[in-house]
């Protein structure tokens, strides 16, 4: 079953349409089930469409590298979800 940091690592490519079809299935069935990750998926559809209405060409492959390599890091450092939290509820 793939967890919202699954979901995250793969989102890009999901977008892009550049996932296999059963990965493609996965990633729908998740989406049904995870508010915050269809939110997740909303708003990095809205940035994608942003950069490309204002952008003036193609973004420097070394410029897109970093940002993956930046939100990779911010990821692994962030708990992976509302499911995913090791916190317990006190009693």
């Amino acid at each position: 079953m793939l967890m919202c940091r699954g979901l995250a690592e793969i989102a890009s490519d999901y977008i892009d349409g550049e996932l296999s079809g059963r990965q493609n299935l996965t990633v729908k069935m998740h989406l049904m089930m995870c508010k915050d990750c269809r939110t997740f998926i909303g708003n990095l559809r809205a940035s994608n469409n942003l950069l490309r209405a204002h952008s003036s060409g193609r973004a420097d492959e070394e410029f897109l590298r970093r940002i993956d390599e930046r939100v990779s890091e911010t990821l692994k450092s962030q708990p992976t979800g509302p499911n995913d939290s090791n916190d317990t509820p006190q009693s």
